[in-house]
């Protein structure tokens, strides 16, 4: 079969199973399978035409139609064996046997004569007696049928069929249910029984058709096996018709039916269905095509007992439930999904009616409290589903039984969230209709949040906007009539007032502050407040219990936006349009809005640096430095026209003069310059009186840009109008030529309030100008001390520049000292990397004086000590002085000890080897002196690190090397090393220091390895 049987979506359209025409097979020895007759079953939608049997015709006849089709007629001998019982037929049959046979017997006498053709005769007549005997008994099975049809077929109820029926039917004619047309009429009636209960395709199973089959087939008496044969013979005939639909639909209807006749099949049998029913071999299924059968079956099923379930749930119904989820083999997790999914629909019809009553535009008087009714209906239903939780009989309850939720229906989707958001809302206006919000509401609310699927956030803004609005009425009422001024306690009444509403006492206090800054927009409509208004706020305050911080930041809002605004038209005017009128309406906004001198120097602050701040932008993007300066120069000028006009008038006091305080302020900063009164240029920006009187009024400096640029970029600022100040104006003419006019000592004085501006401390001044003297004399200093000399005429004229600039002596020295020896240096490196500098030159400049740690690099002085070593190991003597070379050439190249012995361990093993090679080679060239040489410098390496004897691949070779090197005369000490190392014997060593003579190993062809 196809498995597509299996897995087909429902179709409503042709029922489940068409009309059956009667037929029948009879056992043979080429085939075991039975086959049935089938009728028509009651619920089928279509109509049949009468069925045919493939008995002779006049075996039966319909009469009366039904579920087992028309009661049969008996005819020919049936009748008459109809009425004999077992006793009496076998008596006739006898009689009949007995009778044939004295017939027989007596005709052949009368015929023949002889007792031998008498016996032919009784032999004959016998015979065919015996014969219409055995006829009139094979007849009885099917009289057996016929009755048993006829009982069957004339119940009303097929439930109504007893066991005890059926056997005394078989009893009655003395036959057995395994005789073949009796057994074969059992199988026929279940089958048309089975095909009766099966509901069309259009239908859903009702979940009785398995009792029913079970008390039918119990009645009938018929075998597991026979039964279960009776099952798969349906389904080959379901199987067929798929085959013979053979359009789309037809084949949908069909796997529809399959699957039910799969599912029933298998609640029939039970366990035994796994062998009973072979499925999967027959109709060749999968074991996932068979387990969906039965689970969309079960599913069903199960859905449909749910139906009967409404909100009024006891739990006797639950253990109802849980016992049809064990017969219908359905799961849990699916039973627990479909529970939810039924108590979810329940709970969605009751949103609907309540969203329909709130949505509706004729909404009668008392539509809310018909949608909270149903809403209470939720929480009630909810409520009851929760309690079970607890039932003592709660584990043999349905599974999913708990609280409800929307999750997967229809309102799980964010179009549906608003109509959720609106229901939460009627529910908690409802509740604090009474202007209080009672204890079971607050949990009535909490649960109808978790059925509704809203977020706590949200939850909490719906009932934060609820209540606020409440809270408000009430406060309202109590102002307007007055009991919240008497209240001895005003914190008190308003906390009772909160606590009444389970209303956040912080988001009351948010309240207060939005109606008193309500109440002072209104008295600031005019852009004064006058003592009425300031009254009127007091009262206001006093009775909600502002906190004064709170009143100062409403205020500092409210009237400082109007300030502000009042300040940046004063900075707009310009340099030009700031007069009397302009300053009045400062001064008016400053006190009229009774902001304290801090808040209106505060918001002046912010509008004057934008100011600030677009010249700082347009000084930075400049062309050049002087256009820069240009730009800092106009600042400076608005600072002191506009700025410090406003800065008076904010304060109330005149900018004519300036204060006191702010000279002695400006005396102090100059105090603080310590040792640097000297310079120059840090003279110049001291004010004295001519310059003062000249400049007029000074600029202010309480509204400075130290917040808003970086300390960098301020003195960057600043350094670029100093440089301004000392080269004065250039101003470029054709043929590259230039013009620079010279600046006045009234620049240094504009520098100083940039400084001011800017929010620049005296000590990050005194380094702008150190820094700017130390780099004037720096670059004077490099073109006299050129070539590194440093002689008695430069000395002088360095002291000149020194004093020109005004820097301190020592500082001037170090300059000096930096760049002798930074000549210094780059001559000694020069040297080190040219190969001229030796370790006693280096101990010669450490002598005089030269700190070679900062004037040489580590790396060269490192070089230097591996070029050291490598010339002591290559230099043919063989001494090698430990003390020298580990701590004294360390210590005066200034390198790490562990460091330097480790370069010479590397330089010693590496030299060793070479050393040996090289004495073979110079051996072989007959360079005696060489070989000598090398061998020293193989002892020297030695001596750094000693070594295990060498190896050669000619030992006559090391033999010539020792005698040469014995030929010299060389030390006892190091000719014993020099033997150890060569791997001589005393014998060989001895003989060979006898002869003195060269014994050189000639005639042979030389081979050896490095």
């Amino acid at each position: 079969m196809n498995p597509a049987l299996l897995s087909a979506p429902p179709s409503s359209q042709h029922p489940l199973l068409l009309s059956f025409p009667t037929f029948r097979f009879r056992p043979t020895s080429l085939s075991k399978r039975r086959r049935f007759k089938f009728f028509s079953p009651l619920n089928s939608l279509s109509s049949s035409s009468p069925s045919t049997s493939d008995q002779s015709p006049s075996s039966a006849n319909l009469t009366t139609p039904g579920i087992f089709g028309s009661k049969k007629d008996l005819d020919g001998i049936q009748p008459v064996l109809d009425q004999l019982s077992p006793s009496i037929r076998l008596t006739t049959s006898a009689i009949f046997l007995a009778g044939a046979v004295a017939a027989g017997y007596g005709l052949g006498l009368r015929f023949s004569g002889t007792r031998n053709g008498a016996l032919g005769g009784a032999a004959i007549l016998g015979a065919a007696g015996g014969a219409a005997v055995y006829a009139a008994n094979s007849a009885v099975p099917e009289v057996a049928a016929v009755n048993l049809h006829n009982y069957v077929a004339g119940c009303d109820d097929p439930g109504a069929v007893k066991k005890e029926d059926i056997e005394n039917i078989a009893k009655k004619y003395g036959v057995s249910k395994q005789d073949e047309a009796f057994h074969m009429e059992l199988c026929d009636l279940y089958c048309s029984f089975v095909c009766s209960v099966l509901p069309s395709e259009n239908e859903d199973l009702k979940g009785d058709e398995v009792d029913k089959i079970l008390n039918f087939k119990n009645a009938l008496g018929i075998d597991d096996p026979d039964a279960a044969a009776v099952h798969m013979e349906i389904g080959r005939r379901i199987n067929r018709q798929k085959l013979e639909t053979g359009d789309r639909d037809g084949n949908i209807e069909q796997r529809r039916a399959f699957q039910k006749l799969i599912y029933v099949s298998t609640l029939v049998f039970g366990e035994a269905s796994s062998f009973l029913l072979p499925w999967k071999r027959v109709f060749k299924l999968t074991d996932a095509e068979v387990g969906i059968a039965i689970r969309e079956n079960s599913k069903r099923l199960y859905a449909y007992k749910l139906n009967s379930l409404g909100r009024d749930i006891e739990p006797k119904q639950l253990i109802a439930l849980r016992e049809a989820q064990l017969n219908y083999r359905l799961s849990d997790e699916l039973a627990e999904d479909l529970f939810r999914d039924h108590t979810r629909k329940l709970v969605e019809e009751n949103i609907s009616a309540a969203l329909s009553i709130l949505k509706s535009r004729t909404r009668a008087v008392g539509g809310v409290q018909q949608a909270v009714g149903e809403l209470d209906r939720i929480l009630a239903f909810n409520s009851l589903l929760i309690s079970f939780r607890d039932h003592t009989d709660a584990d043999r309850f349905a599974r999913g039984v708990g609280p409800v939720s929307l999750v997967g229906g229809e309102y799980d989707s964010n179009r549906k969230m608003d109509d959720l958001k609106l229901l939460y809302r009627a529910y908690v206006t409802a509740s604090l209709s009474g202007g209080r919000m009672e204890e079971n509401k607050l949990a009535a609310l909490s649960q109808l949040r978790n059925i509704l699927g809203l977020g706590k956030q949200e939850a909490e803004a719906i009932t934060l906007d609820v209540t606020s609005k409440v809270y408000q009425k009430r406060l309202s009422d109590a102002v307007q009539d007055g009991k919240l001024e008497m209240a001895d306690s005003k914190a008190a009444f308003l906390q009772s007032l909160c606590d009444e509403l389970h209303f956040d006492a912080e988001k009351a206090s948010k309240i207060h502050e939005e109606i008193y800054q309500k109440k002072l927009q209104q008295c600031v409509a005019d852009e004064e407040l006058d003592d009425k208004d300031v009254a009127a706020l007091l009262r206001l305050r006093v009775m909600l219990c502002i906190p004064q911080q709170t009143v100062d930041a409403v205020h500092m809002d409210i009237c400082g936006r109007l300030f502000e605004k009042v300040v940046r038209d004063a900075v707009a005017s310009g340099v030009d349009g700031y007069d009397a009128d302009v300053r009045k309406a400062v001064r008016k906004a400053a006190h009229g809005l009774r902001l304290t001198r801090e808040a209106a120097m505060s918001i002046a602050s912010k509008a004057v640096r934008k100011v600030f701040l677009t010249y700082v932008k347009r000084a930075r993007s400049a062309e050049n430095r002087t256009e820069s300066a240009k730009e800092l120069k106009k600042m400076i000028a608005f600072n002191r026209l506009v700025i410090t006009e406003l800065v008076a008038d904010i304060k109330g006091e005149s900018s004519d003069t300036p204060s006191d305080e702010s000279v002695k302020e400006e005396l102090r900063r100059f105090d603080e310059i310590g040792g640097w009164e000297h310079l120059q240029t840090l003279k110049k920006i001291r004010p004295d009186k001519e310059l003062t009187a000249k400049m007029g009024k000074p600029g202010q400096a309480e509204i400075t840009l130290k917040e808003d640029i970086s300390e960098r970029d301020r003195m960057d600022l600043y350094r670029t109008y100093l440089l301004y100040c000392l080269t004065g104006e250039v101003t470029r003419i054709p043929f590259g030529a230039q013009i620079t006019t010279k600046k006045e000592d009234s620049e240094f004085l504009r520098l100083n309030q940039l400084g001011g501006i800017l929010g620049l401390t005296m000590k990050e001044i005194v380094d702008v100008h150190r820094s700017m003297a130390e780099q004037t004399f720096r670059q004077q200093a490099e073109v006299l001390l050129a070539d590194g000399q440093l002689t008695k005429a430069r000395v002088d004229q360095l002291s000149e520049l020194q004093e020109q600039v005004g820097l301190p002596p020592e500082y001037a020295q170090k300059i000096i000292k930096s760049i002798t020896t930074s000549k210094m240096a780059a001559a000694i490196e020069k040297a080190i990397a040219q190969g001229r500098l030796s370790i006693k030159q280096i101990r010669e400049l450490k002598d005089a004086g030269v700190n070679l740690d900062t004037m040489i690099p580590e790396s060269l002085r490192e070089n230097l000590f591996k070029k050291t070593i490598d010339e002591i190991f290559s230099s043919g003597t063989g001494e090698f002085d430990e003390e020298e070379v580990f701590d004294k050439i360390p210590s005066d190249l200034k390198i790490n000890d562990q460091k330097a012995k480790r370069v010479v361990h590397e330089l010693a093993c590496s030299r060793l080897t070479n050393s040996l090679i090289q004495a073979v080679s110079l051996l072989r060239q007959r360079n005696h002196q060489g070989v000598v040489s090398s061998l020293n410098d193989l002892l020297a390496c030695d001596k750094a690190v000693p070594s295990e004897p060498l190896s050669w691949d000619m030992p006559e070779e090391l033999a010539d090397l020792y005698g040469i090197y014995a030929r010299r005369n060389p030390e006892s000490e190091k000719l014993v090393r020099l033997q150890y190392l060569l791997g001589l014997s005393d014998s060989m060593a001895a003989a060979l220091r006898e002869t003195g003579e060269e014994v050189l190993s000639t005639g042979k062809e030389e081979k050896f390895i490095f």
